[in-house]
């Protein structure tokens, strides 16, 4: 099979195309014909080794069809989604025209979208769905502000959170992109200043959930901004990797306030089966343009350094997927 490995860690020409064997499914592994597959910040990291040592193929998500189930559960040339299951960490990803997952990680799917436009789904909606629904709990009526709104991730937590009939206050870092965020949902664009604790305080807004993607760079600001007995949900860190320095609870924590934390790689566990995100319903949302979950670019596959460059200038304005074949 072609795929696309790390050949060294480092910037994006380290990815380099070549022949490998194919994979063969083991017992609870379902083989899957990669179409096209989804872009993440979490694989520029694995690319570059700040994560350490991690698979030679990265790609935490695909669209394709089935090559082979084992179990007979899943039908070959079956549509199906793909996330996680230690995809591009522990085990060859996605960047690849095959590609082995844990059938826990594999959901059967019906839709008229393209592969590249459904590629764009799997990861950032499934992920948006958990930490506005099981994290933040989050209701109609209820105010939730969503910090790094214009990323990929960001844009699928708007869509979700106004279709369900909250008020989102979205937040960006350039006045350019308020008309794309009230687009998809937004009540109101707040311009990121680090300081938006002072902002939601001066617009007189209450603040019931903080989905807050920015991340540890924020993270006491982002306490601040949320009312009492109010959620904040870490889920991001496109502010970088560095530790919140001299973090006290005692006195970082407001009282009443709870802070959580969802990781997208426990997609796919026991405890976060697949089978508690309404896939269906998110996709068909999207081929009808409830969600506004278009790829804002795609790739080729032989175009992945072009589209890690991309990738982070942060330049992109939303989610990118690349075509397989």
């Amino acid at each position: 099979m072609k795929a696309i490995i790390i050949s060294r860690y480092g910037a994006p020409e380290v990815l380099t195309t070549t022949e490998l064997p194919d994979p063969i499914p083991a017992e609870g592994e379902i083989l899957v014909r990669v179409k096209a597959f989804g872009l993440n910040h979490a694989e520029t990291y694995m690319r570059s080794g700040q994560w350490g040592e991690v698979a030679q193929v990265t790609g935490i998500e695909a669209a394709g069809v089935v090559a082979d189930d084992p179990a007979g559960r899943l039908a070959p040339g079956t549509a199906v989604v793909a996330i996680m299951g230690g995809m591009g960490r522990t085990r060859n990803g996605a960047y690849a025209e095959l590609v082995t997952v844990p059938a826990g990680n594999v959901v059967p799917v019906e839709t008229g979208l393209d592969w590249t436009d459904l590629a764009a789904v799997p990861e950032v909606y499934a992920t948006a769905w958990m930490t506005l629904h099981d994290n933040l709990a989050l209701e109609p009526g209820r105010t939730v502000l969503v910090r790094g709104a214009t990323s990929a991730l960001g844009q699928a937590a708007v869509n979700i959170a106004a279709d369900l009939g909250a008020t989102v206050i979205a937040t960006t870092r350039s006045q350019q992109n308020a008309a794309l965020l009230e687009k998809i949902g937004a009540a109101q664009v707040l311009i990121d200043d680090g300081k938006l604790a002072d902002q939601i305080h001066a617009h007189g807004r209450s603040v019931d959930a903080v989905l807050d993607l920015v991340g540890n760079s924020v993270l006491r600001d982002s306490l601040a901004t949320v009312r009492p007995r109010g959620s904040v949900c870490q889920a991001g860190f496109l502010g970088g990797l560095a530790p919140v320095a001299d973090f006290n609870p005692i006195a970082d924590l407001p009282s009443g306030v709870q802070l959580s934390f969802f990781g997208s790689f426990t997609l796919g566990t026991p405890d976060f089966p697949l089978s508690s995100i309404p896939f269906s319903d998110l996709i068909a949302k999207a081929e009808a343009d409830v969600f506004h979950a278009k790829p804002v670019r795609t790739f080729a596959f032989d175009e992945i350094v072009r589209a890690h460059e991309v990738m982070e200038s942060g330049t992109a304005g939303g989610k990118m997927t690349v075509a397989v074949g």
